[in-house]
């Protein structure tokens, strides 16, 4: 057992500046995806005077990019298993720089809409290859912190977003803006290209048998069957979900239309849940690091704190929610982002290296699925309710209570799994020769 309150396991990768360094550039590719794939958030009413489009077609934006993100996660962590991290986030960074690129010169609505999709495609393979980066460039060990610092830089993106992006389209204008972001992602693809390596020498992982679709299916049911693979969805569905629904779509109209606020303020409460998000995250990832037994107890506190704050919102009696409420609410959004990270290190010890990138994507897929849900259940409520937020809003408790449900079902099974997998390792480590 390390200091670090994690287990130690053979055949460990060492870590050190080197795997920073090389880890940093994966993380860089991240960065830039979520500074593009969140650019959007603050050129929704540029876009809609440049498209002459209504709300609902604006809406069909988010939607898409998060319906593509969603369905790609699984492909991904096949072709992240099968190609490696440094083709796959090569490809990633090209296909997200054309959709930047092509948002950026699109003449129609229509082809604006492909090239957000292009985005969502390049921007699914960003995540969970820097997942799979930092399992085969650090020990074990420092996997939950790596994935929070991880996160912590694509809400890092989102603030760029917010700040320099937000200012440069008010200043240059729709093309220059989309047009000069684009060239970041020119920057990582050379950065990936000529200086990023899959795994430091001696670390290479064990060569994976050719693919086809009986590979493909042997991947996919087996990281099912771990209860650990299951869990980690499970977690992610339930806990990411309501900050993304809030920072993607609903949370300025809420506040705007519901509360009354400016939308200045508005945009303040919504960077509060940003910075939040950046500062819960080291702290969850020096949490659990230290102690694993606290990551089913910290997934659950997330959501139960959730629920509370976003009951006590919209069941309020008066017209406009008090203003220490709504600060508090989008502090506790701010813990669903590093809860949902939580997912990732309940897959990781569940299944063998050559299989990560695919359990990775199975995980990745749940909050993404429920954010979806989830925005299109408010939309249709709001229609339906004459745009009563209270009634709308409620709908993320359906989607909490299902996962709430799941998450207890699997973690006695997950953690005797857990233990069988360690007591191996350790006959492993046993009966290597010095």
């Amino acid at each position: 057992m390390s200091r670090s309150g994690g287990p130690v396991l053979h055949g460990d990768p060492p870590g050190g500046r080197r795997a920073v360094a090389v880890w940093g550039i994966g993380v860089a590719v991240y960065f830039v995806a979520v500074t593009f794939r969140t650019s959007l958030g603050v050129a929704g009413l540029d876009a809609a005077d440049r498209f002459q489009v209504n709300a609902s077609a604006l809406s069909t934006f988010s939607i898409l990019q998060l319906l593509v993100y969603a369905g790609m996660q699984i492909p991904v962590g096949l072709l992240v298993d099968r190609l490696g991290t440094k083709k796959v986030l090569a490809i990633g960074a090209v296909l997200f720089t054309l959709g930047q690129l092509g948002f950026a010169l699109s003449p129609t609505y229509g082809t604006a809409l492909v090239s957000r999709a292009l985005l969502g495609c390049g921007d699914a393979m960003t995540f969970i290859s820097v997942l799979r980066l930092g399992s085969r460039w650090f020990p074990a060990r420092r996997g939950p912190m790596i994935a929070q610092v991880a996160a912590l830089f694509g809400m890092a993106g989102n603030l760029v977003s917010t700040l320099v992006i937000a200012r440069s389209l008010h200043g240059l204008g729709w093309t220059a803006t989309f047009v000069g972001s684009s060239a970041a992602g020119l920057v990582v693809l050379v950065l990936t290209l000529f200086l990023l390596k899959d795994h430091p020498e001696g670390h290479e992982p064990p060569p994976v048998p050719k693919a086809g679709p009986a590979f493909v299916r042997q991947q996919i049911a087996a990281a099912w069957r771990e209860p650990g693979t299951r869990l980690g969805m499970w977690v992610h569905f339930t806990t990411q979900f309501p900050a993304m629904v809030f920072l993607l779509l609903w949370g300025m109209p809420f506040l705007v239309e519901a509360q009354g606020m400016s939308r200045t303020a508005a945009g303040e409460l919504l960077t509060l849940i940003v910075l939040s998000n950046m500062a819960i995250g080291l702290v969850y990832g020096q949490v659990i690091a230290r102690h694993h037994a606290a990551r089913v107890p910290l997934a659950l506190g997330t959501v139960g704190a959730t629920a509370v704050l976003w009951g006590s919102v919209i069941t309020y009696p008066g017209e406009h929610v008090p203003q220490w409420l709504l600060v508090l609410l989008c502090v506790v959004l701010g813990a669903c982002g590093p809860a949902s990270m939580i997912g990732f290190d309940f897959a990781r010890p569940a299944n063998p290296p050559e299989r990560q990138g695919t359990a990775s994507g199975i995980v990745n897929m749940g909050g993404f699925i429920a954010s979806m849900t989830t925005l299109l259940a408010v939309g249709v409520l709001l229609d339906a309710t004459g745009g009563n937020y209270r009634i709308a809003f409620a709908s993320v408790f359906v989607l909490e209570a299902v996962g709430l449900a799941q998450i207890l079902r699997l973690r006695t099974r997950t953690a005797r799994r857990e233990r069988e997998h360690l007591v191996a390792s350790r006959v492993e480590a046993v009966h290597v020769p010095a």
